[in-house]
């Protein structure tokens, strides 16, 4: 047991169902949390909506490295081509991050050192933990997801959880991204990510690709992929078709959310991948402004700007969110 919360995986310890999982998960959505970190439930059109914060972490990059002195007067912020009023904003790598490593356990994983390499992974980024980031653990194979640690700052429940990381089963990784976006509320932070390490192969899921990548547009935290041999999403055969095909949809995942895709297969592409994931999280902007506008409950798509001399600045940033329109300016 960990922090009062049941169901932790560990050496000899008894894996909790997805069933079982998704029942503590609803007991933490229920658990009190910040205002600004609240999104209301889904609602069909009506005259009046619950209000409620949309968050937007933002990170910027130039050739020379991140850009870390931005004002809120910086940025400007569009909804469905519409300027929005930002009602609140968030800067400095002092504040405390919430993340979540997902990690994949199919069998496929225990081939080579993979598996090794993905603990080489957490372990760098536990390295970087700072007081008042907490963690938190979770697993897929066989078509399952399982929380081996909920959010904690215990940082050594969170490295035994990792020691006793076994390769078995199947992938259904199609299933384990359509999860992801149930995470977002399950912290109080305003700056928080999801870490998702895979080989990409999927045997097991019982939705389609396009499925999931509708689900990825509910996410409203950013998802870092670090994807084992899973190549890039542009490289073509001969013939024009893609190579690597399970590399459109991590990149996809991690693009639309505002994160970012890594295809690593060595130790150095590991640890350089970890150290850019962790310098993203710390030099994050959070844009925030309210939704609960009238009209219909569907996805609104996002554009974030700088108003400044930007040429060649990168901005990564959640694309959009599902729910009623934004508050109407005053």
């Amino acid at each position: 047991m960990i922090d009062g919360f049941p169901g932790k995986r560990g050496r000899g310890s008894t894996r909790q169902s997805f069933s079982l999982w998704l029942c503590l998960l609803v007991l933490l959505l229920l658990a009190p949390m910040s205002a600004r970190s609240q999104e209301a439930p889904a609602a069909q059109f009506q005259e009046q909506v619950e209000v409620h914060w949309v968050l937007v972490p933002v990170v910027v990059r130039s050739p020379r490295g991140y850009i870390t002195d931005l004002k809120r007067s910086d940025f400007s912020l569009t909804v469905d081509g519409r300027t929005v009023s930002l009602a609140s904003f968030d800067r400095g790598n002092d504040a405390p991050v919430s993340l979540v490593l997902m990690q994949d356990l199919s069998g496929s994983m225990g081939i080579g050192n993979e598996l090794e390499l993905s603990r080489r992974a957490l372990d760098c980024l536990l390295a970087a933990h700072r007081p008042g980031d907490r963690w938190a653990v979770a697993s897929f194979a066989n078509g399952q997801v399982f929380v081996d640690v909920p959010f904690t700052s215990n940082l050594g429940a969170v490295r035994e959880a990792i020691e006793g990381f076994r390769a078995y089963g199947k992938t259904a990784l199609y299933d384990a991204v359509s999860w992801l976006p149930k995470i977002a509320l399950s912290s109080e932070s305003n700056k928080r990510a999801a870490i998702l390490i895979t080989d990409g192969v999927d045997n097991a899921s019982t939705i389609d690709p396009g499925t999931a990548r509708g689900q990825v547009e509910a996410a409203r935290l950013p998802v870092y992929v670090l994807g084992f041999s899973t190549g890039t999403p542009y490289a073509l055969d001969p013939e024009g078709h893609k190579i690597y095909r399970y590399a459109d949809l991590l990149n996809l995942l991690a693009s639309l959310t505002g994160g970012s895709y890594y295809p690593v297969s060595d130790q150095d592409q590991v640890d350089a991948a970890c150290r850019s994931i962790v310098q993203s999280l710390r030099f994050q902007y959070v844009l925030g402004f309210k939704a609960g506008g009238r009209g219909v409950d569907r996805y609104h798509h996002i554009e974030v700007n700088v108003d400044r001399d930007r040429r060649h600045w990168k901005l990564s940033f959640r694309r959009g969110y599902q729910g009623p329109p934004p508050l109407a300016s005053p």
